[in-house]
């Protein structure tokens, strides 16, 4: 064969021929392997906070079925539903044929997950319990749906927020809280929450760091007895959430007496997205708030 048309043939081949994928090799949060032979076109999200980081991370056009109130960013609320994080419809999932499935590890029971991946199905395992998890989860999604420059960019930007408020707050005195993320039952979070975590940033210590649930009930008179100097809740949606000011009736607690009872939105507090330092910063101006009331002369 002669050069020229050897050439041309090299030339052909390489036009027409398409390059070898190479195979994308990614860890989740509880340690399972996840291999995949293209970046994936149809997800499936089961839980709000994952839709969120999905969007974040680049690859919401790829999001075929999510949990209900993945309702963020607007384009979320108009993502076909299968089910909530605590009762996924499977038959649904299967349905739309998703090749990645993105889960939350203690969100979602082990039984679903389990049976997912019997099915067949490519499961990731979420499990953020650290600010720092947020954006790492954000580059793995962006990996496994090949959006790896606005992944990388929106990781990028929490690591600087994050590390321009641990700078700020780093040296404050600390300030003891009480997190009620739920009035009836009584629940807080554990030391293991990236809530918990949150408050550390800010430079408070969590009451209730030394329990080992994620998401323990606990007692009014544990409450009392800790006599935290800042009570902070969310409940739900926008609105001041229901037990608040019940705490008010309770005179001798440093935070009801200084007038230390403060809200953060839901949305804003419990969901590992980058709105999490949205979160964080109303929280340290809280506490900011609670530190300096200490020399005004109210309360105790």
């Amino acid at each position: 064969m002669t050069r020229p048309r050897s050439a041309l043939l090299a030339l052909l081949l390489t036009t027409f021929i398409p390059a070898v994928q190479a195979e994308i090799v990614v860890r989740d949060d509880v340690g399972a392997i996840l291999r995949l032979q293209q970046p994936a076109l149809r997800i499936v999200s089961l839980a709000p906070h994952i839709t969120e980081n999905l969007y974040a991370a680049g690859a919401g056009a790829k999001l075929v079925g999510a949990v209900e109130y993945s309702d963020y960013p607007e384009a979320a609320k108009r993502v076909r539903r299968v089910g909530d994080y605590a009762r996924p419809d499977l038959e649904a999932i299967v349905a739309l044929k998703p090749d990645l499935v993105l889960t939350w590890q203690s969100g979602n029971a082990d039984a679903v997950v389990g049976k997912l991946k019997s099915l067949g199905l490519n499961v990731y395992q979420a499990q953020p319990d650290r600010l720092e998890d947020i954006p790492a989860s954000i580059e793995a999604i962006g990996r496994l749906a090949g959006t790896e420059t606005a992944a990388g960019a929106s990781a990028a930007s929490f690591r600087q927020r994050l590390a321009k408020l641990r700078q700020q707050y780093a040296t404050q005195p600390a300030v003891p809280v009480f997190y009620q993320a739920w009035h009836q039952p009584l629940l807080t979070v554990g030391g293991e929450q990236i809530i918990s975590d949150v408050i550390r940033l800010c430079g408070g210590n969590n009451i209730f760091a030394a329990l080992p649930a994620k998401a323990p009930t606990v007692s009014i008179e544990a409450v009392l007895a800790a006599d935290p100097e800042a009570i902070v809740a969310s409940g739900m949606g926008y609105d001041t959430p229901i037990g608040l000011d019940d705490w008010r009736r309770w005179k001798q607690l440093k935070a009801t007496a200084r007038g230390n009872l403060f809200f953060v939105p839901a949305d804003l507090m419990q969901r590992a997205t980058p709105r999490l330092l949205d979160g964080a910063e109303q929280l340290c101006r809280h506490l900011e708030t609670a530190r300096k009331r200490r020399g005004s002369g109210v309360g105790r």
